[in-house]
């Protein structure tokens, strides 16, 4: 493999020096720009081109519907075309909310020189990644192979059966002119080394994260983890939190973990990286102090400057993060920041069904980041006396101006701020708070970043377990009521009777057969929505679930899954998805369902499939945990070997939430006011009393009665 990145890399600058040194002339273009294409519907208001992408649903896919490029999307027709024109195929993938795949529409996209250079030259096809990752992959996978690094957007050229022979990110205009001219040109004089170049890099595709079944019989132990965490702690920034130098992302999966390590070994280094990492965040500019919720990423080392797109699954998978170390620290900051996620979740990315929306743009008129930050004369002029308090407590000067605007972020102790307006925290707070409404309802004024209304399965179940993990963590009634509502509206317009999932809903429209992360992620949600309500039914559809995933993405001779269905039609190369990246990678969701419903239903075979996924990645987990982070998570349960506890009887709810205020990572707790059908509940009621059991692997210890004594049972 690494000899084939090095003959890539080679080529690739072979590449880059033909293209900057190719003149700039396109004498060969058409004049006439408007699409043809006869199956585009005729009315369309006044706009001067439509293409394919009107007929989709995706609102990616829908704000490129009227470029001058001929776009299609993904599918047999598209090939088809490329093979009976004898064209090549360009591919380009993005998101709604990504920044720089707008600024590729503006300027080349729109642009009607550079529409007609790719329609006669090519056929055009445009993906969002978030509904076709399985596209996104094998393409990801090729420019990483040639660049070794990768984003979005994402531009890929191939040979008409699909194969990649070049895949690069964002291209100013000239740049991707000379580019495409390149390989026009290479076509005409010689495609044999097109062909060449493209058999090659499918090779690298189809071999990548493919792995093997691994006839090692072996236990993991405290030792595994201990390894990973003395890797782990050179990469870690106790000073800024998260990972040492910028970008810097968040990876809620990492600190779960961390929670997790340092619950069972209690070593201090990997709580104060976490709590380090949620502080910094909270405080950051990445954290939307007036509306709530994350954006994407911080672009500097500080979390101040973030950019500025807003995800559901970011903002989810820290809900989850945020509530589980509330129950660990109980810090005011943690409860304010879920609370405030949860109601920016609900104000802005819920629909009436009760499914989730997928993102906010980075973008509003154009500019990243202008509906949140302030000049400090707008803040003036809003606060009046309050003002230098508000800048003070949010870090609104000169000095922090980015871009002449300033971005709210925190950088100094409330009690410092306290003691030089000489008022109390409280009146701080207060003050803080009642500056905060002021702007927030200028800022709704505003005109408003964009907004993905695709509704996601796999995004949905994080929101789903973002919701229960709240539930747990303050025993709000309406945050289950959330979970529970988002879980019945999957299960009605997502499922069919066979438990086949959809990836996507919109518009009334659910359509694209479901990948492997949907199937895994409804899964791991499902088991927590039972752990919070002892409602038998969520864990039955976790199993149902799981046997179709099983019937249709279970690769025997590895003991891995695909990421696609053997119902899907085949691409180019049929991948795995091994590694965690910000949101837990399917292997490592899917083998977390197993161990979990193997514990709950008594299937110990659901165990030691779960256990010999975890054998084969082994040696990668054990080298690189921040980028296996959710394997590390299924290495913990192996290790710590949960506790089962029962609790049986009328007081079962009061008793679980009074587990649920700590942070119990080691417990699976189950129960109700009967026994139900689950074999670890049988001949455990007693009547008139609630009892708890706690049991391990089957064996359970004398009843109690009261949670502080179960607990003894466990320490």
């Amino acid at each position: 493999m690494r000899n084939l990145q090095h003959c890539l890399s080679i080529f690739f600058l072979i590449i880059l020096s033909a293209c900057n040194a190719q003149n700039s002339e396109h004498s060969d273009m058409k004049e006439n720009t408007k699409n043809n294409n006869s199956k585009v519907d005729k009315d369309h208001g006044d706009h001067k081109h439509t293409n394919l992408l009107i007929h989709e649903s995706s609102p990616y896919l829908l704000q490129h519907a009227h470029n001058p490029v001929n776009w299609h999307p993904w599918g047999d027709e598209a090939l088809q075309k490329a093979k009976d024109e004898n064209k090549l195929l360009l591919i380009s993938v993005g998101y709604a909310a990504c920044h720089w795949c707008h600024v590729m529409e503006h300027e080349s996209f729109e642009d009607e020189e550079v529409a007609n250079y790719m329609n006669e030259h090519f056929v055009p096809i445009k993906i969002d990644r978030e509904e076709r990752p399985d596209i996104d992959q094998i393409y990801m996978n090729a420019c990483h192979l040639i660049n070794q690094r990768g984003g979005w957007p994402l531009n890929a050229l191939a040979l008409a059966d699909g194969k990649p022979f070049f895949a690069g990110t964002y291209y100013q205009k000239d740049k991707w002119l000379k580019l495409l001219q390149y390989f026009v040109n290479l076509k005409e004089t010689e495609p044999q080394k097109i062909q060449d170049q493209a058999n090659q890099i499918t090779e690298g595709v189809q071999q990548s994260e493919l792995i093997s079944l691994n006839p090692e019989k072996l236990d993991f132990t405290t030792d595994n983890l201990n390894e990973i965490f003395n890797k782990w702690i050179g990469r870690i920034d106790f000073n800024e939190g998260g990972r040492k130098g910028a970008p810097k992302f968040p990876m809620p999966n990492n600190y779960n973990f961390l929670l997790r390590y340092h619950h069972l070994t209690k070593n201090e280094k990997a709580l104060e990286a976490t709590l380090k990492t949620l502080d910094k965040m909270a405080d950051g500019g990445i954290y939307d102090h007036l509306g709530g919720g994350f954006a994407r990423y911080s672009v500097d080392g500080f979390w101040k400057v973030p950019h500025f797109e807003k995800m559901t699954y970011d903002n989810a998978q820290l809900v989850s993060l945020y509530s589980e170390a509330y129950r660990l620290s109980n810090k005011k900051l943690y409860k304010d920041v879920v609370y405030q996620t949860l109601e920016y979740t609900e104000r802005e990315m819920t629909s009436k069904e009760g499914g989730f929306y997928s993102s906010l743009d980075a973008d509003s008129e154009g500019v990243e980041g202008k509906f949140y930050v302030w000049e400090e004369s707008e803040i003036d002029s809003l606060l009046g006396e309050n003002s230098d308090l508000f800048k003070a407590f949010y870090s609104v000067n000169k000095v922090n101006e980015w871009e002449h605007k300033n971005i709210l972020y925190r950088t100094k102790e409330a009690s410092k701020i306290a003691d030089k307006f000489k008022i109390f925290e409280e009146e701080l707070y207060k003050r803080v708070e009642a500056g905060k409404k002021i702007l927030m309802a200028e800022r709704d004024t505003r005109i408003r970043p964009g907004l993905d209304d695709k509704i996601l399965t796999s995004w949905n179940a994080l929101m789903i377990k973002a919701y229960v993990d709240a539930y747990k963590a303050f025993g709000e009634t309406k945050f289950l009521d959330a979970a529970v509502k988002n879980a019945n509206f999957l299960l009605k317009k997502a499922t069919d009777k066979n438990y086949k999932l959809n990836r996507n809903y919109k518009g009334g429209k659910s359509s694209i057969n479901a990948f492997l992360d949907d199937y895994s992620l409804m899964i791991e949600s499902l088991v927590s929505l039972y752990q919070a309500t002892f409602d038998e039914q969520w864990l039955q559809h976790a199993d149902k679930y799981m046997k179709y995933t099983i019937e249709h993405f279970y690769d025997k001779e590895s003991g891995m899954f695909f990421y696609t269905s053997d119902q899907d039609n085949p691409l180019i190369a049929r991948k795995m998805e091994v590694s965690d990246n910000v949101i837990p990678g399917s292997n490592s969701s899917i083998g977390m369902g197993l161990f979990l419903l193997g514990t709950y239903l008594y299937k110990d075979e659901y165990k030691q499939m779960a256990k010999q996924m975890l054998i084969n990645v082994k040696d990668n987990v054990l080298a690189n945990g921040p980028f296996f982070s959710h394997w590390c998570n299924l290495m913990y349960h192996f290790v710590a070997d949960p506790y089962e506890v029962a609790i049986v009887g009328s007081e079962w709810s009061e008793m679980r939430a009074e587990f649920d205020k700590d942070f119990h990572p080691n417990i699976l707790l189950l129960g109700g006011n009967k026994e139900g059908e689950m074999e670890l509940l049988k001949n455990k009621s007693i009547e008139g009393q609630t009892t708890i059991y706690v049991c391990r692997n089957k064996s359970c210890k004398l009843p109690v009665t009261e949670v502080s004594k179960a607990i003894d049972l466990i320490k």
